[in-house]
Protein backbone atom coordinates (compact mmCIF):
# COMPACT_ATOMS: atom_id res chain seq x y z
CA UNK A 1 0.00 0.00 0.00
CA UNK A 2 1.17 3.54 -0.66
CA UNK A 3 2.37 5.49 2.33
CA UNK A 4 0.04 8.23 3.54
CA UNK A 5 0.09 11.65 1.83
CA UNK A 6 1.94 13.31 4.68
CA UNK A 7 4.93 11.06 4.24
CA UNK A 8 4.93 11.43 0.41
CA UNK A 9 4.94 15.22 0.45
CA UNK A 10 2.75 17.53 -1.60
CA UNK A 11 0.59 16.55 -4.53
CA UNK A 12 0.52 17.82 -8.12
CA UNK A 13 -2.83 19.59 -7.74
CA UNK A 14 -4.76 16.62 -9.13
CA UNK A 15 -4.43 14.56 -5.95
CA UNK A 16 -1.46 12.55 -7.20
CA UNK A 17 1.91 12.70 -5.46
CA UNK A 18 4.35 15.22 -6.93
CA UNK A 19 6.98 12.49 -7.15
CA UNK A 20 6.17 8.92 -8.10
CA UNK A 21 6.15 6.57 -5.13
CA UNK A 22 8.59 3.71 -4.83
CA UNK A 23 6.98 0.96 -6.96
CA UNK A 24 7.63 -1.48 -4.12
CA UNK A 25 5.32 0.56 -1.89
CA UNK A 26 2.33 0.41 -4.27
CA UNK A 27 -0.13 -2.42 -3.68
CA UNK A 28 -2.39 -2.63 -6.73
CA UNK A 29 -4.82 -5.06 -5.07
CA UNK A 30 -5.25 -2.71 -2.13
CA UNK A 31 -5.83 0.24 -4.50
CA UNK A 32 -8.53 -1.67 -6.37
CA UNK A 33 -10.17 -2.83 -3.15
CA UNK A 34 -10.08 0.71 -1.71
CA UNK A 35 -11.79 2.04 -4.86
CA UNK A 36 -14.42 -0.73 -4.73
CA UNK A 37 -13.45 -2.25 -8.08
CA UNK A 38 -15.63 -5.13 -9.26
CA UNK A 39 -14.67 -6.58 -12.67
CA UNK A 40 -18.05 -8.30 -12.98
CA UNK A 41 -19.99 -5.06 -12.50
CA UNK A 42 -17.90 -2.64 -14.55
CA UNK A 43 -16.49 -2.13 -18.02
CA UNK A 44 -12.83 -2.69 -17.16
CA UNK A 45 -10.95 -5.94 -16.95
CA UNK A 46 -8.92 -6.66 -13.83
CA UNK A 47 -5.71 -5.94 -15.78
CA UNK A 48 -7.04 -2.64 -17.17
CA UNK A 49 -8.06 -1.51 -13.69
CA UNK A 50 -4.69 -2.54 -12.28
CA UNK A 51 -2.78 -0.61 -14.95
CA UNK A 52 -4.93 2.51 -14.47
CA UNK A 53 -4.53 2.34 -10.70
CA UNK A 54 -0.76 2.04 -10.97
CA UNK A 55 -0.56 4.85 -13.55
CA UNK A 56 -2.68 7.10 -11.31
CA UNK A 57 -0.15 6.47 -8.57
CA UNK A 58 2.55 7.85 -10.87
CA UNK A 59 4.23 4.64 -11.98
CA UNK A 60 5.72 4.68 -15.47
CA UNK A 61 4.58 2.17 -18.06
CA UNK A 62 8.04 0.54 -18.15
CA UNK A 63 7.94 -0.01 -14.38
CA UNK A 64 4.44 -1.48 -14.59
CA UNK A 65 5.51 -3.74 -17.47
CA UNK A 66 8.42 -5.11 -15.46
CA UNK A 67 6.17 -5.64 -12.47
CA UNK A 68 3.54 -7.48 -14.54
CA UNK A 69 6.06 -9.47 -16.58
CA UNK A 70 5.06 -7.99 -19.93
CA UNK A 71 6.23 -5.34 -22.38
CA UNK A 72 5.84 -1.59 -22.10
CA UNK A 73 3.97 -1.70 -25.44
CA UNK A 74 1.47 -4.15 -23.93
CA UNK A 75 0.96 -1.92 -20.88
CA UNK A 76 0.47 1.06 -23.23
CA UNK A 77 -2.16 -0.89 -25.19
CA UNK A 78 -3.95 -2.02 -22.02
CA UNK A 79 -3.97 1.54 -20.69
CA UNK A 80 -5.29 2.97 -23.97
CA UNK A 81 -8.07 0.36 -24.06
CA UNK A 82 -8.95 1.08 -20.44
CA UNK A 83 -9.15 4.82 -20.98
CA UNK A 84 -11.27 4.25 -24.10
CA UNK A 85 -13.61 2.00 -22.10
CA UNK A 86 -13.90 4.63 -19.36
CA UNK A 87 -14.75 7.32 -21.94
CA UNK A 88 -17.37 5.06 -23.56
CA UNK A 89 -18.89 4.37 -20.15
CA UNK A 90 -19.08 8.11 -19.44
CA UNK A 91 -20.77 8.70 -22.80
CA UNK A 92 -23.24 5.89 -22.09
CA UNK A 93 -24.13 7.38 -18.69
CA UNK A 94 -24.52 10.84 -20.23
CA UNK A 95 -26.80 9.40 -22.92
CA UNK A 96 -28.92 7.52 -20.37
CA UNK A 97 -29.27 10.63 -18.22
CA UNK A 98 -30.10 12.72 -21.29
CA UNK A 99 -33.02 10.43 -22.07
CA UNK A 100 -34.78 11.43 -18.86
CA UNK A 101 -33.80 15.11 -18.87
CA UNK A 102 -36.79 17.45 -19.30
CA UNK A 103 -34.76 19.95 -21.36
CA UNK A 104 -32.97 19.11 -24.62
CA UNK A 105 -31.24 21.79 -26.66
CA UNK A 106 -29.36 21.16 -29.90
CA UNK A 107 -26.67 23.67 -30.75
CA UNK A 108 -25.65 23.28 -34.40
CA UNK A 109 -22.20 23.84 -35.85
CA UNK A 110 -21.55 27.46 -36.71
CA UNK A 111 -23.47 28.79 -33.71
CA UNK A 112 -21.83 31.60 -31.77
CA UNK A 113 -21.29 30.36 -28.22
CA UNK A 114 -22.73 33.67 -26.98
CA UNK A 115 -26.12 32.54 -28.39
CA UNK A 116 -26.16 29.23 -26.50
CA UNK A 117 -27.33 30.55 -23.08
CA UNK A 118 -30.47 32.11 -24.59
CA UNK A 119 -31.35 28.83 -26.30
CA UNK A 120 -30.90 26.96 -23.02
CA UNK A 121 -32.82 29.54 -20.95
CA UNK A 122 -35.71 29.57 -23.44
CA UNK A 123 -35.98 25.77 -23.38
CA UNK A 124 -35.75 25.72 -19.57
CA UNK A 125 -38.46 28.38 -19.26
CA UNK A 126 -40.73 26.33 -21.54
CA UNK A 127 -40.14 23.21 -19.41
CA UNK A 128 -40.37 25.01 -16.06
CA UNK A 129 -36.78 24.10 -15.14
CA UNK A 130 -34.56 26.54 -13.30
CA UNK A 131 -30.88 26.96 -14.21
CA UNK A 132 -28.77 28.49 -11.45
CA UNK A 133 -26.11 29.93 -13.74
CA UNK A 134 -25.61 33.37 -15.19
CA UNK A 135 -25.27 33.61 -18.97
CA UNK A 136 -21.45 33.95 -18.80
CA UNK A 137 -21.24 30.96 -16.41
CA UNK A 138 -23.51 28.90 -18.64
CA UNK A 139 -21.48 29.83 -21.71
CA UNK A 140 -18.26 28.83 -19.92
CA UNK A 141 -19.82 25.55 -18.75
CA UNK A 142 -20.94 24.67 -22.27
CA UNK A 143 -17.59 25.66 -23.77
CA UNK A 144 -15.57 23.75 -21.18
CA UNK A 145 -17.66 20.59 -21.39
CA UNK A 146 -17.77 20.64 -25.20
CA UNK A 147 -13.99 20.36 -25.40
CA UNK A 148 -12.67 20.54 -28.96
CA UNK A 149 -16.20 20.94 -30.37
CA UNK A 150 -15.92 24.64 -29.49
CA UNK A 151 -13.07 26.86 -30.61
CA UNK A 152 -13.11 30.40 -29.28
CA UNK A 153 -16.75 31.42 -29.64
CA UNK A 154 -17.52 29.09 -32.55
CA UNK A 155 -19.38 25.82 -32.08
CA UNK A 156 -17.66 23.51 -34.57
CA UNK A 157 -19.56 20.27 -33.94
CA UNK A 158 -23.19 19.57 -33.07
CA UNK A 159 -23.73 19.90 -29.31
CA UNK A 160 -26.51 18.40 -27.26
CA UNK A 161 -27.21 20.25 -24.04
CA UNK A 162 -29.56 18.67 -21.55
CA UNK A 163 -30.77 20.10 -18.28
CA UNK A 164 -32.12 17.83 -15.58
CA UNK A 165 -35.08 18.66 -13.36
CA UNK A 166 -32.51 19.58 -10.71
CA UNK A 167 -30.87 22.11 -13.06
CA UNK A 168 -27.80 19.95 -13.73
CA UNK A 169 -26.34 20.68 -17.16
CA UNK A 170 -24.83 18.02 -19.40
CA UNK A 171 -23.14 18.64 -22.72
CA UNK A 172 -22.53 15.95 -25.30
Amino acid sequence: MVADDASRGSDDGAGRPAEPPDPEDVDAEALLAHAGFDADAGVLTERQAEVLALREQGLRQAVIAERLGTSRANVSSVEASARDNVERARETVAFAEALSAPVHVEIPPGTDLYDAPKRVYDACDAAGVKVNKTAPDLMKTIGDRAGDAVYGREVREQLYVTVGADGQIRVR
